[in-house]
């Protein structure tokens, strides 16, 4: 009797420690030596409070300077978090930076205003471009977003915002730059929640399956938001811990009532 309960507990503990490893398995469906092309497309576009990054030069520079002027508002600050009365300063030294303001417009020196939102970065080096031509020979323009972060939060090692110094990331690089989801979190239901022209958009995936490499929201944007939701487990262990809190704050405080009352 003894001997096949113990049988039967030994065939519970295999079953589950087989098939608990499987959910914390990244692209479960892949086979050996397959080749999975990404059909996501993406090109960053500029939106409406991108910071953006402008220099203008030339053989001769003495054309480009006036292109280059910072402008007569209040500059943007150096946190990338804040903006005065004009759009347009000088960002951590160097070129020109603009502030798109709320009708994706920045206020250029010479050119005037600009719509730049919704383009990307190439259309605009090439707008700038074609309109410098009657100013200035064979011009050339370094056009850079300069505020690109996202935000990591839920099931990783280190939850918080990151600075993106190229113009992409994708869903697995910032995952690993924020130390990878712990083994709590739910690897086939991560979020990423972006915002589009004021409406924020929520995207579900499944990181279990190599079907993560067509989705439109595999490359990341500025200021997108990855969550990487709690799986049971960890929802449990915070629900036993907070009543396990409570408990025994309920039982320090009938003690200090009986020490009150002794005392008395």
């Amino acid at each position: 009797m003894h001997c096949r309960l113990l049988f039967l507990v030994l065939i519970l503990i295999s079953t589950f420690s087989c098939k608990a490893p499987k959910n914390v398995i990244y692209f479960q469906d892949s086979t050996n030596l397959e080749k999975v092309i990404s059909a996501s497309s993406f090109t960053s576009v500029f939106k409406i409070d991108d910071i953006v990054g402008i220099q203008v030069s030339a053989e001769e520079m003495d054309a480009a300077r006036p292109f280059n002027m910072q402008g007569s508002g209040s500059s943007i600050s150096s946190s990338l978090g804040e903006s005065g009365g004009g759009n347009t300063s000088t960002l951590g030294g160097g070129e020109p930076t603009y502030l798109i303001d709320e009708n994706g417009i920045i206020d250029f020196p010479v050119l005037g205003q600009l719509k730049i939102a919704g383009l990307t970065r190439v259309q605009v080096k090439d707008m700038i471009k074609e309109k410098l031509k009657i100013y200035i020979n064979n011009p050339i323009v370094s056009v850079r977003l300069k505020n690109f972060k996202i935000t990591v939060m839920g099931e990783v090692a280190k939850p918080g915002s990151y600075a993106i110094p190229n113009e992409r990331i994708t869903i697995i690089e910032a995952i690993g730059m924020a130390g990878d989801m712990t083994i709590k979190g739910r690897r086939e239901n991560v979020m990423v929640i972006r915002e589009n022209n004021g409406a924020n958009t929520y995207h579900r995936l499944d990181l279990t399956s190599k079907s993560i490499f067509d989705s439109p929201v595999y490359y990341l944007t500025q200021n997108d938001v990855l969550y990487i939701e709690p799986n049971e487990s960890r929802i449990k262990e915070s629900k036993t811990r907070n009543n396990t809190l409570g408990i025994v704050i309920s039982l320090i405080g009938v003690a200090l009532s009986i020490i009150t009352l002794i005392i008395r």
